[in-house]
């Protein structure tokens, strides 16, 4: 009966941990459909409406075509600081022949989204940071929407048929470059070359793709728009940084293409009327990535160049009066160039991005695209001298944006009246701000200077144009803070499946955790509290943003303080009664215990994250950065620790192969060719990506790895592809000697090498200054297995630890890594500096998945780990239960239940976390930060819901568990047939 009993307890906690992991991803994907919803849109293209122009046509526009080039990443001080490579644009910004802004890139500061508001003017959903990776998603186009560029072919075809000949082929639409704009614009280009965005192991030859088009289409005469989007310089900003040294070099090519497409255009008559227009998609941050919300990502630099402004804007020209609203100023001459650097990257007159749209249209001669909610950069309306064309330009754009705001609060606020100034004075109490904006509205529209005979009001003129701008600019604001149109019944159903996804795993726990007896109870329920105490804590933090910026300080005295409190144990558990040199013995686990705490203040000094204290003095930029030789000492140390660790795991068991031959003989070379090639790709890798880190040293040791591994032919990829062969072959051979093992204690565990075989792979995905990290990590995790082996080489009755113990330690190790590593909750500290090692093209499924391995490498160490020191306290505890007779529970039930607990703890934190992140998200869906803080925040929940646990936690290490636990049952079968 008590079997049976048993057997349904064990169906039940199986079954309830089935469902709680099932129903997260499920609930993550509920909520995300609601929370990411894609804003509604006007449907079809704006049109000129005479109305809307107070009855006056459109102004005439001053070019008739475009060379729209995108420069990826191209943060404002890459062009207009004294050390840039960009000489000869800065030429063309002193003589006038180009104006510069700085353009505000709102988040998500990544591709898909950013030219989404170059093009549309409107504000792209955050779930574009989701899109912009997955290249085969389709339900990002802009085919339906209305852009400039749909304007433009619209145009270009209105303007054949009205030409009435049948030999004048419409202006045809370009592209070379970056294929995002092929995902978002299908069957607009005529002529196209696209290139994919996320090969950044290359930033070479995705540019010569763009450039050698460049020389043919400017002899053509068959375009309207010709689109350039050079990926280069973002590739090495994620490879290296904005210092990195290719940064400047890639600067000047760039700076070459300008001098290139302005010369045509100051020469070819058939581009006499063409605008260039040289621009970000958005900046980048001080390492090179992007994503978020700091000063250098949502700074990119926007210029717009052209022969013909240099009568306007020149230095003596008279178009230098700018009508702009009062208060607002440049913050230097527009035509001073280089300027001093600034830590803001705010650079002349600071445009929003989504401004670029109706600036376009004024410019070509297309009224402004339908969702558009940028306002005409006013530092341009010198182009057209007459006042009332400026009226014009300003009125049509105010008319646009006008039919945005009905469309979301209704038309009653905005309806035209004669008494409206008088009606919303003073008297009309406290008003929202979209009363407020109606107000200013009908004030406005009622206030259209009209000129009645030749002479022109200036005054009039000015004051009126002062006050639309401001007018556009507070409506701009209004719609960019409106909160989106949240799905909140959907959102309300995935926090209800993730909360019963907690309750299942809550229960779970509970039926295992219950049967405990007395002794052990009472340091599971210890254990147990503080297990409670994080997920609590870490709940609660979720609501306020400033704690999920910094939410590595958690984790970092989160493990620290366990850590201290294991070690604490340690060393007042030593059973001194045994020994006859109980002083040494004492002093061994004090020092073991010191030394896990020193390694885990090392892990969070080594990389500083966060927004507080970004860029603050750390082990990397204080100590590795600067000193190469310090660097690649630790380097070495790691791989030749490693190689060490994985011969004594190899050979750990003595025996001999088939032939008789010693395993030790067949292990060194072996593990010596593969370290040897893990550590050649890391260096030849490093050297090609940041030189700076490899130091005087470099030329010989390359010059010898390369000898080594082939010759200089080699390839990076052949490389990568011979350490990834070499590591799978290993494993291979490691799981084979697990389970056809012979019987009989070893000094180091069967299982230990497949962590120093994951660690290699780990130190191949992790940035070069990452790679002691490892060595630190070794530290640790000896003190922790040191406390479970004890027991078995010592004749005492100290038990190692429990598997809740194990689960909070590691659990805790996994967050403490995954930020030691460098990483934040913002999306601009994803690292794809590795994500394409050993692959030649782009592939989704392969880089996803060497993407993950990158950036959450530390922490897929300490699921190997866990695994590990499970099996080894099971070890323990079935020696101990050996000598104790057969009253004590069986092997396979023990091995169950302790996996069953390390799971089903796992699962409540995982479904707690999913929790509290989706109910933060909805109490704070109108709060300030809630793009740049919450939804990044809920992305990384799901990664590490979906990835880390249910990927690796559960998928990964329940598959080392069952190698592990499937070898020790092999052994044992062995042992007794061999008694027998």
């Amino acid at each position: 009966m008590a079997a049976r009993a048993a057997a349904a307890v064990a169906l039940s906690v199986v079954l309830l941990l089935v469902a709680a992991n099932a129903l997260i991803p499920l609930a993550l994907g509920i909520f995300a459909k609601g929370f990411f919803p894609y804003k509604p849109l006007l449907p079809g293209l704006a049109q000129y409406d005479e109305d809307a122009g107070h009855g006056l046509p459109a102004v005439a526009a001053p070019f008739d075509r475009v060379v729209f080039m995108v420069v990826d990443a191209l943060r404002s001080d890459f062009v207009y600081v004294a050390n840039s490579g960009f000489e000869f644009t800065q030429s063309l910004i002193r003589s006038g022949a180009a104006l510069p802004f700085t353009a505000h890139a709102t988040a998500p500061t990544v591709t898909m989204p950013r030219i989404k508001a170059i093009t549309t003017g409107s504000i792209p959903s955050f779930l574009d940071v989701v899109l912009n990776v997955d290249e085969g998603d389709q339900s990002s186009s802009l085919a339906s929407q209305d852009s400039w560029l749909a304007q433009m072919k619209a145009k270009a075809a209105a303007t054949a048929a009205a030409d009435g000949s049948s030999h004048t082929p419409p202006r045809k639409l370009v592209l070379y470059g970056d294929d995002t704009w092929l995902k978002l614009f299908p069957d607009t280009f005529d002529r196209a070359d696209g290139t994919s965005s996320f090969f950044v192991a290359d930033f070479t030859e995705v540019d010569h793709n763009v450039t050698r088009h460049v020389a043919g289409e400017l002899r053509r005469d068959d375009w309207s728009v010709l689109v350039l989007h050079y990926l280069g310089l973002d590739h090495i900003g994620h490879k290296g940084g904005p210092r990195s040294p290719h940064m400047v070099p890639k600067q000047r090519e760039m700076d070459g293409i300008v001098r290139q497409l302005y010369a045509a255009l100051a020469a070819e008559p058939h581009l006499a009327s063409t605008l260039l227009v040289l621009c970000g998609d958005h900046g980048m941050n001080d390492a090179g990535n992007h994503g978020a919300s700091s000063a250098g990502e949502t700074s990119p630099a926007l210029l717009f160049v052209a022969p013909k402004l240099q009568t306007v804007f020149g230095p003596a020209a008279a178009g230098g009066s700018v009508h702009r609203p009062s208060g607002i100023d440049d913050n230097n001459d527009r035509t001073t160039a280089p300027l001093a650097e600034r830590d803001d990257f705010q650079f002349y007159h600071t445009v929003e991005q989504s401004d670029v749209a109706p600036t376009l249209g004024a410019l070509l001669g297309f009224p402004a695209p339908k969702n558009n909610l940028g306002a005409f950069i006013p530092d341009l309306l010198p182009l057209w001298p007459d006042r009332r064309d400026h009226v014009r330009i300003l009125l049509h754009n105010a008319r646009q944006i006008l039919q945005v705001l009905t469309a979301a609060f209704g038309a009653e606020a905005f309806a035209p009246d004669a008494s409206a100034p008088t009606a919303c004075g003073a008297a009309a109490g406290p008003q929202t701000d979209v009363e407020a904006l109606g107000c200013e509205w009908q004030a406005l529209a009622c206030s259209v200077p009209v000129q009645t005979d030749d002479t022109v009001d200036v005054e009039a003129y000015d004051e009126w144009i002062a006050r639309a701008i401001k007018w556009l600019r507070d409506a701009q604001q209004t719609m960019s803070g409106m909160a989106s149109n949240y799905d909140l019944p959907k959102m309300g159903f995935g926090l209800a499946a993730a909360g019963s996804a907690l309750i299942f795993a809550v229960a779970a726990s509970y039926l295992l955790f219950a049967p405990m007896t007395p002794n052990s109870g009472k340091s599971t329920a210890r254990v147990l509290a503080v297990f409670a105490a994080v997920c609590v804590a870490y709940g609660v933090m979720m609501f306020a943003s400033s704690y999920v910026e910094e939410e590595h300080h958690f984790w970092y005295w989160a493990a620290t303080a366990y850590v201290a409190h294991l070690g604490f144990r340690s060393v007042s558990e030593v059973p001194t009664f045994v020994s006859s040199r109980p002083r040494a013995r004492v002093a061994a686990a004090a020092a073991a215990a010191l030394s896990a705490l020193v390694a885990v203040r090392l892990l969070r000094a080594w990389n500083q994250t966060g927004q507080k204290f970004a860029g603050e003095p750390d082990v990397v930029k204080t100590f590795l950065q600067p000193h190469p030789l310090l660097l690649w000492a630790l380097v070495v140390s790691t791989y030749a620790w490693l190689g060490y660790r994985l011969v004594c795991g190899l050979a750990g068991g003595g025996g001999a192969t088939a032939g008789g031959v010693s395993t030790a003989v067949v292990a060194g070379p072996a593990v010596f060719l593969l370290v040897a090639a893990a550590f050649s790709f890391k260096l030849v890798f490093t050297l090609e990506d940041s030189p700076e880190l490899v130091g005087p040293f470099a030329p010989a040791l390359a010059s010898w790895v390369a000898r080594f591994g082939g010759g200089n032919g080699v390839t990076l990829v052949t490389r990568a592809r011979l350490v990834f062969a070499g590591l799978a072959v290993a494993t291979v051979g490691v799981v084979y000697r697990m389970l056809t093992r012979r019987p009989g204690p070893s000094p180091v565990p069967p299982m230990e090498p497949l962590l120093h075989l994951y660690s290699l792979l780990g130190v191949t995905q992790s940035r070069t200054t990452n790679i002691p990290l490892f060595l630190v990590f070794g530290v640790v995790y000896s003190f922790l297995a040191r406390r479970q082996t004890r027991q078995r080489n010592e004749t005492d009755n100290t038990a190692g630890l429990i598997p809740a113990e194990i689960t909070t330690a590691t659990l805790l190790l996994q967050f403490a890594a995954f930020f030691a590593f460098g990483g934040t909750n913002a999306i601009s500290s994803v690292d794809l500096s590795s994500a394409y090692n050993g692959i030649a093209g782009f592939s989704a499924g392969a880089v996803g998945v060497l993407l993950f391995l990158s950036n959450w490498a530390g922490s897929i160490y300490w699921t190997v780990a866990a695994t590990l020191l499970l099996l080894l306290g099971d070890d323990a505890q079935v020696a101990a239960a050996a000598a104790a007779g057969p009253a004590r529970p069986t092997r396979p039930v023990q091995r169950s239940v302790a996996w069953l607990q390390h799971v089903a703890l796992l699962t409540v934190f995982a479904a707690a976390s999913v929790v509290a992140v989706m109910a933060a998200c909805t109490a704070l869906r109108t709060h300030l930060f809630v793009w740049t803080v919450f939804s990044p925040k809920y992305l990384y929940c799901a990664a590490w819901s979906l990835g880390m646990h249910l990927g690796v936690n559960v998928g990964f290490g329940g598959l080392l568990y069952w190698l592990g636990t499937l070898s020790q049952r092999r052994s044992e079968q062995d042992g007794k047939e061999a008694k027998a």
